[in-house]
């Protein structure tokens, strides 16, 4: 089973739809939407802010979530803090480290790529596999970044904009496989 902590006695929100992978670690002030997908040696650690994830949302294996704390002065995240929200069909990849930040519907994060305080990727937005996206930086609609720092690299074509989507239902058919089978 997996380890759904809680922290100053706030329980992870989390749909009984979701699958959680038996080693995933969630705890804090987490709320994850129906269908979506948690899987192994994933860390999902809202003890100094929030973290929410929409629905049919893959968080892949390795990946860690966590959030900034409130009134961080390098960071300067004000009295709210920096949280993680991630929205609804979703990928994160495998080994992705996200903090901080804010991945909007329809984005996807490559494989061990990592997203930094308070930056965004937009809608249909894509940061490849390996990229450093750097703080208060934008990946903005239709576009892939991609290096170390993350820099502009072209615009998304629409069999990849598709592929997000199928990406999703994916994950989603692959969850409902392993919840099957347990």
């Amino acid at each position: 089973m997996a380890n759904i902590i809680p922290y100053r006695n706030i329980l992870p929100n989390i749909d009984k739809s979701v699958f959680v992978a038996n080693n995933a670690v969630i705890s804090g002030d987490v709320k994850i939407a129906k269908n979506s997908s948690v899987w192994y040696n994933c860390v999902l650690r809202a003890d100094v802010t929030k973290i929410e994830v929409g629905e049919k949302t893959n968080i892949q294996d390795g990946s860690i979530l966590h959030g900034t704390r409130p009134n961080h002065a390098q960071n300067k995240t004000g009295n709210e803090g920096a949280p993680v929200i991630v929205g609804s069909y979703v990928t994160i990849g495998h080994n992705a480290i996200v903090h901080a930040c804010t991945i909007e519907d329809y984005a996807f994060v490559g494989m061990g790529a990592i997203v930094m305080d308070l930056s965004r990727i937009e809608q249909y937005g894509m940061l490849a596999a390996g990229a450093v996206l750097t703080p208060n930086k934008v990946v903005k609609s239709g576009q892939i970044w991609a290096g170390n720092p993350a820099k502009y690299f072209r615009d998304l074509t629409q069999v990849e904009k598709d592929y997000i989507v199928t990406s999703a239902n994916n994950y989603l058919e692959l969850a409902n496989e392993y919840k099957n089978t347990i």
